[in-house]
C-alpha cells in the first residue's frame, strides 16, 4: 500500500459517497470516510480494517471538520484527494423556502464544502500535491424553477472552485467540479426537503418541476457506479478538467445553457458595447469588477 492514495470523502454512507468509497477501497487506495452516522460504515471497516478510517462529521460543525482532517493525517500521514460530497436539496419556489431552510442549505452544501477545503489546503500546500473534487451538479450551471436555493449553493461552489483552481495550480494542486445530472441515488428521495408552506400561484411552475423530479425517484437514468468510475478517471488524469458533466441530461442541459447565453450575448452585444466613455479606445480588462 506504499503507493496507494489517501482519500478524504465527505458523505460516505450513501449515494455517490458510498459508491466512491467502495470503489476506492477495491482499487487498493485508503479512505477516511466521513458520515453523520459512521456506524453505517461498519461493514466496510470490517472488510478493510487497514485501509479505512470512519469518522463522524457534521460539516456545519467547524470543530468536527478540523478533527476529521487531524484523524486523516494521524491515520495515514497524508491526504491526496478531498471529495466534498455531502449535501441535500431544499426545494420550493424562492418565496416559499423559509429563512431557516435557506441558511441550513447554504451551511451544508456551500459552507460545509468551503470549510472542509480550507481545512485541507495547508496539508496539500505542504505536500505540493493533491486533488479536490467538489460534487456540484447540473444545477451548478443551470438553475431550475423550484430549486433556486439549491442551485444557488452549487453556483457558489462552482465560483469558489474556479477561483481556487487558479490559486493552487502553481502549487501542484488540482480542482475539479463534478456536475452530475439525474443519477439513481437517494437524492430525489430522503435527500430532498420540500417547503412546508407552498403557495398556490407557483403550482404550475416550481410545483410542477418538484413533482416531476419526485416521480423520477428510483428511475433516474444515471448509474452511480459508472459515475464514480469517471471520478476516479479524473483523479488519475495528468490533465483533469475543471468541470466534468456526468450523464446525457447534464451534457445536453449545459450545452443548451451555453448556446442560450451566447445567443443572448450576441443579440444584445451592441447595447453592451454602447456603455464605453466617448472617445475611449483601450481594451477592457479581462477580470474587471464593478
Amino acid at each position: 500500500m506504499a503507493n496507494s492514495k489517501v482519500w478524504l470523502i465527505r458523505g460516505s454512507s450513501s449515494g455517490f459517497g458510498r459508491s466512491l468509497t467502495e470503489a476506492v477501497l477495491k482499487k487498493g487506495d485508503r479512505v477516511v470516510a466521513t458520515a453523520r452516522k459512521p456506524e453505517q460504515l461498519d461493514d466496510l471497516v470490517k472488510q478493510h480494517p487497514d485501509a479505512i478510517a470512519a469518522v463522524r462529521l457534521d460539516v456545519t460543525n467547524p470543530q468536527e471538520v478540523q478533527a476529521a482532517v487531524k484523524l486523516a493525517l494521524n491515520a495515514f500521514a497524508r491526504i491526496d484527494i478531498l471529495v466534498n460530497n455531502a449535501g441535500y436539496g431544499a426545494v420550493g419556489a424562492i418565496e416559499e423556502v423559509s429563512d431557516e431552510d435557506i441558511k441550513r442549505q447554504f451551511d451544508t452544501n456551500f459552507f460545509g464544502a468551503l470549510n472542509m477545503t480550507r481545512a485541507v489546503l495547508p496539508t496539500l500546500r505542504e505536500q505540493r500535491s493533491g486533488h479536490i473534487l467538489n460534487i456540484s451538479s447540473l444545477a451548478g450551471v443551470v438553475s431550475f424553477s423550484g430549486a433556486g436555493i439549491y442551485c444557488a449553493t452549487k453556483f457558489a461552489l462552482e465560483a469558489v472552485s474556479e477561483a481556487l483552481a487558479q490559486e493552487v495550480k502553481p502549487l501542484g494542486i488540482k480542482v475539479t467540479n463534478i456536475e452530475p445530472g439525474s443519477f439513481r441515488t437517494d437524492f430525489n428521495g430522503r435527500s430532498i426537503v420540500t417547503s412546508a408552506h407552498p403557495i398556490a400561484d407557483y403550482a404550475g411552475t416550481s410545483g410542477r418541476v418538484i413533482e416531476s423530479n419526485q416521480a423520477m425517484d428510483g428511475n433516474q437514468p444515471g448509474d452511480p457506479v459508472k459515475a464514480v468510475t469517471a471520478m476516479i478517471q479524473v483523479v488519475e488524469s495528468e490533465s483533469p478538467p475543471l468541470r466534468l458533466a456526468l450523464g446525457e441530461d447534464a451534457v445536453n442541459g449545459i450545452t443548451q445553457k451555453l448556446d442560450s447565453m451566447k445567443a443572448e450575448l450576441e443579440a444584445w452585444k451592441s447595447v453592451s458595447l454602447s456603455t464605453r466613455f466617448e472617445g475611449e479606445t483601450g481594451g477592457v480588462a479581462s477580470q474587471s469588477t464593478t
